[in-house]
């Protein structure tokens, strides 16, 4: 076999291997190591990639974040926050019909904003609001539904693990990265509400009547009594880790490191001070937090093997050739891109699909001098669609998880958050087609 087939064949089994259960890391080291052993047919090359990445992996200053965000991101989860976001939000929307559908969206926006994590998000928004929903007569499709297209915005709005994870792939800067994630962000969450109100007016059956059941009294309806000051102090304490880690960040105070750093700090104080978090409460953020790290950065060193490896193969070279040979335009290139991310997404994860496909594209990209950063936010929503579509919908395994109702099935789970899908792929074209949308706040 030549080095082109070989690479070409490394990537399918790659995507084999994970298909068909194999944890991920494993499947991208395994696979890079056999692909280079082949290839140069030298046992000691693919031993010295392996140290080489993961060298290259711990001793980066800029890992740190993952930790450090992931570390906040727990801590805000187990101190009751998404709660009292909660509360503001229906306090807000309730008014309105489809109103806690948008109090959904609105929460879990603010929520991304302090924990970077869709799955986060997906879990405690299953929690709160798909009972309050069903408690004041929403069509249960319609409450998981929401949950789950509102739970992806943690991929997109700043600090997002996601975009730390293609900023270190594709090299860029991780304040970049963050600062083009916040207008797609916020188009996402105002398509979503303006969506939710058009469901209301012309499509009642799915929203439901958002009419009280019998069992709902005033002494039940705590969100719907706050006074405004109540909703200000509920809203303190979040508005204060924006501003710490956000405003830091954006204001040139911290690096995106110390930002993280600054943020787990006042989330811990923040949990201390609310009385919410217990020895071992914090025992088991810690212990998580280091599982999420060593998940990631075990993801970080594979991927960084494989991209090495398909560099040696000199696949992107040949697809670059390829696609100049075929005289394909850069957005005929982006659509078969965008396809690709699609179909991947129906059985992969979002940190895989960034792995494996953004270095067989990255240098197709650069040579059509398209800017990598608007490049990542595309890659990002593109493969967030797959949160939302089976059989490998994660957002919405999780939210099947956790539910504690067992009417709701998981079909009921991806029905409802398929229009949720098909309104992402209207942002994704849009971010396409006015890249603008993503850089002009960089």
């Amino acid at each position: 076999m030549t080095s082109i087939e070989i690479g070409i064949s490394s990537v399918v089994l790659i995507v084999g291997l994970i298909y068909s259960g194999l944890y991920i890391p494993v499947a991208l080291g395994l696979v890079s190591f056999l692909g280079v052993w082949i290839m140069k047919g030298n046992l000691n090359l693919p031993v010295n990639l392996l140290a080489l990445a993961t060298a290259d992996t711990v001793s980066h200053y800029v890992f740190a974040v993952i930790p450090l965000f992931a570390m906040m991101g727990l801590l805000v989860s187990n101190s009751g926050l998404g709660k009292d976001l909660y509360q503001v939000a229906n306090f807000v929307f309730h008014r309105i019909k489809g109103g806690l559908g948008i109090a959904t969206v609105a929460a879990n926006a603010v929520f991304a904003a302090i924990t970077g994590s869709s799955i986060a998000s997906a879990s405690v928004f299953t929690r709160i609001s798909v009972p309050e929903m069903r408690r004041f007569g929403y069509n249960k499709r319609f409450a998981v539904g929401v949950v789950a297209g509102s739970s992806v915005l943690g991929m997109l709005i700043p600090p997002s693990v996601m975009l730390i994870l293609y900023a270190i792939v594709a090299e860029q800067s991780v304040g970049q990265m963050f600062v083009a994630g916040i207008l797609p962000g916020l188009l996402l969450a105002s398509v979503y509400c303006l969506a939710i109100l058009a469901m209301a007016k012309w499509w009642p059956g799915f929203v439901g009547d958002g009419v009280a059941t019998a069992d709902v009294d005033s002494s039940q309806e705590d969100w719907a009594n706050l006074s405004a000051l109540q909703a200000i102090w509920k809203l303190l304490p979040i508005a204060t880790l924006i501003v710490v880690v956000l405003g830091g960040l954006y204001g040139g105070v911290f690096t995106p490191t110390e930002a993280g750093a600054a943020g787990a700090l006042a989330a811990l104080i923040i949990a201390q001070l609310r009385g919410t978090l217990t020895f071992r409460g914090l025992w088991d953020v810690l212990v998580e937090t280091g599982h999420i790290t060593a998940s990631i950065l075990f993801l970080i060193i594979a991927a960084s093997m494989y991209s090495r490896m398909l560099g040696i193969a000199g696949l992107p070279t040949e697809l670059g050739a390829w696609i100049q040979n075929v005289d394909l335009d850069i957005y005929t290139v982006l659509a078969i891109y965008v396809v690709l991310l699609l179909l991947l997404g129906t059985i992969l994860d979002t940190a895989s699909i960034i792995l494996i496909v953004v270095p067989l594209f990255l240098p197709v990209i650069e040579a059509n001098n398209f800017d990598l950063v608007w490049f990542g936010i595309v890659t990002v929503v593109g493969a967030e669609i797959g949160l939302l579509t089976p059989p490998l919908g994660i957002s919405c395994f999780v939210i099947k998880s956790t539910i504690a109702d067992k009417d709701i099935s998981l079909f009921d789970i991806f029905y409802g958050a398929f229009p949720f899908a098909v309104l992402m792929l209207f942002v994704l074209i849009a971010l396409i087609a006015f890249p603008d949308l993503s850089l002009i706040l960089v």
